[in-house]
């Protein structure tokens, strides 16, 4: 499924480079797989890109579509605006494709039921589609992997457990095997067909191995790994296991293991470990690199590289972990699991360097490693991919590089399932755009919301409810490239505990070295809806409920920002309360010295779906500034604006008059800024903030990666 070489045309264009260039990988498209069904198809059907590889010329991306039951096909002749080619019915469930030439292998799912296993491999003519063959392959396929000199196709046969069976544990029969079938001039040749049996060789379960992902080196040696059985083994090109070992374990330190916290604490410990590897790659022909995903009893959270005689040279352990972890896309939810789970790989050489993608399933990341010394792995970088990513391939000779991503959130009302493509270039690194790296402490975030500058030029942020058990307000110097998170200061209360019943949305300075804070109410959940003065430690001072004016209308969606001008505070209302009128809010105004109420009315865009309502406020000079946004996302996303209102329209009426209605001018269309990341148009835009100068940021909320990406963008759009 990997190129290992490069074409002249390719490496001259890398060796034309500086010595000291910044090559760096940057996402620049995406494709959203509805898009390849049928004009009349219901696009509401979810759909799936998976396994994912790529035609010689490197012109056509193939993927398995799952829960279509077929493979999707993608033009990429321009890179950056790639076109649906459509999709091929397979005639079961597409578990793996791999290709040679300008025919694609597809492993096909044909199972009756867990004890009746049953697959077939089909090979498809990329060029127009036809099914140029099919072998039966007697078991449930997984993966598969295709020898340099496309000769031959290796397919790992799991005949998957069942998991509500015997407790969900290993063994159940019947046992999976390996199949390899010959090529031909891209023509399968069934005859060919020989079962390589796996069994008796691992220590957990031997009887049921349970083959999960496959490679195959340029000697034409098989690896595979047995995730369930912990184990890996190497067979010849003759169909012969020439070597076996166990997977081991880990001992891992400096981790988080406590989903239920609702906060961020990596100081705990998981001794002994077992790896449980899903992807694998050769790196050489004599090393390759495995994925710890985990399944039944493990997860490692890490990537392990061994020599092919079962000597392990490289261990990453937890420090795979960080880099996620410092770009805020830790999936906390998973803690108690298997982490950001690693699973999917590829390997790649682009000019001189060899690089291995390692794909995080629960964090939706790529990450990137320089892997030309086998035995030393060097971190390169961290790409953003999209939602569950499970399958990548390499083009190097158009210095590309592409990920399918899964998970497909349309019965939620979420973001369909992606192909995203990203190229090598002599350029800086788009992504992340908010780390904590380099603070003393590693340090997790997510669910940025509000925020606000100081007069140094420093912003402060918020992160919302989804961290209820770790408040925090987080200190951001965007004069760094990323922009980074300088310190991280604890919300507490006045015991010195973590200060919950928070929904923080909003952030400003109080003129006295502290800040007070939005928070936005849900009383289902006896959150109250509040405004509190936090000083510069954290230490809650002072808490201003709501007047009963205000809590006898109010809904769940309530402050999603605050500002001060003056004496008086400013929240905006996220959405209408029960005495607004249809598409229009409430600018709450509160006043520090008289304690006095008020309002102005604020409306909005009448959206076409969904609803539209506010996310931040900032004043600044004659003007008051707001996020306005929809909250719809990717191709549906149509509003997410900043608008500024006159100051001197903000002119607060008693709570329960006739409210005045202010006017808004557009400011900036968010749209073409978040497409600019190269990836589908989040939903949240959540912060605002605006330095003394007059410049403007904007950040987005990645939902604490719960069904999200996990992605974070934090940018400038420049000074008014």
């Amino acid at each position: 499924m990997k190129k290992h070489l490069l074409l002249a045309a390719s490496g001259l264009a890398l060796c034309a480079s500086a010595a000291n260039a910044e090559m760096n990988f940057n996402r620049i498209a995406s494709f959203a797989t509805p898009g390849n069904m049928a004009e009349g198809e219901d696009h509401a059907r979810p759909t799936s890109a998976e396994i994912i590889g790529a035609s010689e010329d490197g012109m056509t991306l193939v993927y398995s579509d799952s829960p279509l039951g077929v493979i999707g096909l993608i033009d990429i002749t321009d890179p950056k605006n790639p076109v649906a080619k459509g999709n091929i019915d397979m005639g079961g469930e597409p578990t793996s494709v791999t290709v040679i030439g300008n025919t694609a292998f597809v492993s096909v799912n044909t199972s009756e039921s867990y004890v009746k296993p049953s697959g077939k491999l089909v090979s498809v003519n990329l060029a127009d589609g036809s099914i140029t063959g099919t072998c039966d392959l007697g078991g449930q396929p997984d993966s598969t992997a295709h020898s340099d000199a496309g000769d031959l196709v290796v397919i790992a046969i799991e005949n998957e457990r069942d998991e509500d069976l015997g407790d969900g544990r290993v063994g159940q029969m019947p046992a999976g095997f390996m199949v390899t079938v010959g090529v031909n001039d891209e023509a399968l040749v069934c005859d060919s067909l020989k079962n390589i049996d796996v069994t008796g060789l691992a220590e957990i379960a031997p009887e049921d191995p349970e083959p999960e992902f496959v490679d195959i080196n340029s000697l034409g040696e098989i690896a595979v790994t047995m995730q369930e059985n912990n184990h890996i083994v190497i067979i010849n090109a003759n169909g012969e296991v020439i070597g076996d070992f166990s997977a081991g374990s880990v001992d891992l330190t400096n981790i988080d293991t406590k989903d239920e916290r609702a906060a961020l604490t990596f100081d705990q410990s998981q001794p002994g470990r077992l790896r449980e590897p899903d992807g694998l790659q050769w790196l050489d022909d004599s090393h390759l690199m495995i994925a710890n995903e985990g399944d039944m009893d493990g997860g490692s959270r890490s990537v392990t590289v061994f020599h092919k005689d079962g000597t392990m040279v490289f261990e990453s352990g937890a420090d795979f972990e960080h880099p996620i972890i410092q770009a805020g896309h830790y999936p906390d939810k998973r803690s108690d699991a298997k982490g950001v789970e690693p699973e999917g790989m590829e390997v790649a050489t682009f000019g001189d360097t060899t690089y291995a993608f390692i794909l995080g399933e629960r964090a939706s990341t790529v990450s990137v490693y320089d892997v030309t010394d086998a035995a030393n792995p060097v971190f390169k970088q961290l790409l953003p991919s999209g939602i569950a990513p499970e399958g990548a391939i390499a083009i190097p000779e158009r210095n590309l590089f592409a990920t399918a991503n899964e998970a497909d959130l349309i019965e939620d009302g979420g973001v369909r399932a992606h192909v995203m493509l990203y190229e090598l270039q002599d350029a800086p690194a788009q992504y992340p755009t908010l780390t904590s790296e380099g603070m003393d402490e590693l340090t997790g975030w997510g669910a940025i919301s509000g925020m606000v500058a100081d007069e140094d030029g420093m912003i402060y942020a918020v992160n919302d409810s989804f961290y209820g058990y770790q408040p925090t307000i987080f200190k951001i110097d965007p004069t760094s490239k990323p922009a980074k998170i300088v310190d991280a200061i604890r919300v507490v209360r006045a015991n010195g505990d973590a200060a919950q019943k928070l929904d923080m949305e909003g952030i400003t300075l109080d003129g006295k070295g502290g800040f007070w804070v939005a928070s936005e109410g849900r009383t289902d959940r006896v959150t109250p809806h509040a405004i509190y003065n936090v000083n510069a430690k954290g230490e809650i001072k002072k808490e201003i409920g709501l007047p009963a004016e205000l809590l006898n209308v109010e809904t769940r969606f309530g402050f999603e920002g605050i500002t001060k001008v003056g004496d008086t505070l400013w929240m905006p209302v996220q959405r209408e309360w029960k005495d607004d009128a249809k598409h229009s809010v409430k600018l709450v105004a509160y006043n520090l010295e008289t304690e006095e109420w008020g309002a102005v009315s604020y409306p909005l865009a009448t959206p076409d779906t969904g609803w539209v309502g506010l996310s931040d406020l900032a004043a600044h000079g004659d003007y008051f500034y707001v996020i306005e946004r929809d909250n719809q996302i990717g191709a549906n996303a149509k509003i997410k604006k900043i608008y500024r209102i006159p100051a001197s329209e903000m002119v607060p009426a008693p709570l329960g008059s006739e409210l005045p209605v202010v006017s808004k001018e557009e400011v900036r269309d968010l749209i073409p800024d978040l497409k600019s990341f190269g990836g589908y148009v989040v939903d949240k835009v959540e912060g605002l903030a605006i330095t003394k100068d007059g410049e403007i940021f904007v950040s987005t909320d990645n939902d604490g990666v719960d069904d999200s990406s996990g992605e974070t963008f934090f940018w400038s759009i420049g000074k008014m």
